[in-house]
């Protein structure tokens, strides 16, 4: 079979299941070119991503950073003070700096203004209207809560949605720019983070900002610059993977019916099924490290030095893991899917991610009385970001 995980192109009808299922069965350490002339290797068991996952040592984030296309020198400084880029010891104090906004009881406490937000975002829909389901529903919702925890300006969310865009989906010549657009983008979002640190430090303040701002954890204060990068990650990833869960989500419940009945009469039952939208869709297709040292995956011998390129988007649906990987199940438990990664560098933010997708669950079905597809979907053109750029659906409000 010709592999080419690569091109974007290739995800432009969701995930290419035949090549993965081709790597784990036939080449599940593989050698893939890249068209700027060095390779990488791609790990497609879920069992390898899981071993990198946790191998800091060995597999460094902070080396290359986690895209599979190496950054130029001036981002690639910047990047490497967001956390997702960052190897220990530095690490450390900066996540459980950041960690203590997300625990549980903040968790608990927000989610009155997360269900507030999804109010407000489905009762502009006051008559039956057809709608792009991402634009209108699930890219609002996910914009306006991270957007409202660091107390950004109403007047820049369409700004920040828009730096995000740049960045995550520059492939996509619906939602990208030039590589100088993007690089841009990166720029002016954490020159923006920067001065917002700037402002509210020492000013006392309860929101997001304030409160990592003027911190102290293991006798580390983040500072402005660290703040600036932290920004950036915050800011795009509370965007574009909370959007790609909900609106995956929904799609893969409008092709079976009947589980959005079950859901709808059953929402207590959406926890379980919200890990399984995750599993399905895999918001994140990979993320990069780069070997620190000699080592080898299942008999392969990787050079210090050598991209590994972790599969998320594979090892989620990997026979040996999960039974009949192929069906959308929501009732699949256990359910070790990596959507949010694993190790050191799992995702901060997952149980706010997975909060906004169950309260948007919740008031959606208490809004509306219908929701009918009314054209295909179709995916951002990315090998990075998997989810759609437009769902066109009638909405029948309740």
């Amino acid at each position: 079979m010709q592999i080419d995980v690569y091109n974007p192109d290739n995800y432009t009808a969701g995930i290419p299941h035949e090549q993965f299922a081709w790597l784990r069965a036939n080449a599940p350490v593989y050698w893939h070119e890249h068209p700027a002339g060095h390779g990488y290797w791609v790990v497609s068991k879920h069992a390898d991503v899981l071993a990198v996952s946790r191998d800091f040592k060995t597999y460094s984030a902070e080396d290359g950073f986690v895209m599979v296309d190496d950054l130029p020198p001036d981002i690639l400084d910047m990047a490497r003070n967001q956390l997702l880029g960052m190897d220990p010891p530095k690490h450390g104090p900066l996540r459980r700096a950041v960690i203590t906004r997300f625990t549980s009881r903040m968790l608990a406490a927000l989610e009155p203004r997360v269900r507030q937000i999804a109010r407000e975002v489905m009762a502009q829909i006051t008559a039956p209207q057809e709608v792009n389901f991402v634009e209108s529903l699930a890219g609002d919702l996910p914009t306006a809560v991270i957007c409202s925890m660091l107390e950004i300006p109403r007047d820049m969310w369409g700004k920040i949605r828009h730096w995000s865009d740049l960045q995550t989906s520059g492939s996509d010549p619906d939602l990208g720019g030039t590589l100088e657009e993007t690089h841009q983008a990166s720029v002016d979002m954490g020159t923006y983070g920067f001065q917002l640190a700037c402002e509210r430090k020492d000013k006392g303040g309860d929101d997001l900002i304030s409160l990592l701002i003027n911190q102290e954890v293991d006798g580390h204060q983040v500072s402005e610059m660290e703040f600036a990068s932290l920004f950036v990650q915050l800011t795009v990833a509370g965007n574009e993977t909370t959007r790609g869960l909900i609106s995956s989500g929904m799609h893969e419940l409008l092709k079976q019916p009947d589980l959005y009945q079950q859901l709808k009469d059953n929402p207590q039952q959406l926890p379980t099924a919200i890990e399984e939208m995750l599993r399905w869709t895999t918001p994140l297709h990979y993320f990069r490290r780069t070997a620190t040292c000699d080592a080898e995956i299942r008999g392969q011998a990787i050079k210090a030095g050598d991209r590994v390129v972790m599969m998320y988007s594979s090892a989620n649906f990997d026979e040996e893991v999960f039974a009949d990987p192929m069906t959308f199940d929501i009732t699949r438990n256990p359910n070790p899917h990596m959507a949010f990664g694993h190790g050191i560098h799992l995702c901060l933010g997952a149980n706010l991610a997975r909060m906004e997708a169950r309260v948007f669950f919740e008031e959606f079905f208490a809004h509306f009385a219908g929701i009918e597809s009314v054209g295909e979907p179709v995916f951002i053109r990315s090998n990075s970001i998997h989810g759609f750029k437009s769902m066109p659906v009638l909405l029948t409000p309740a």
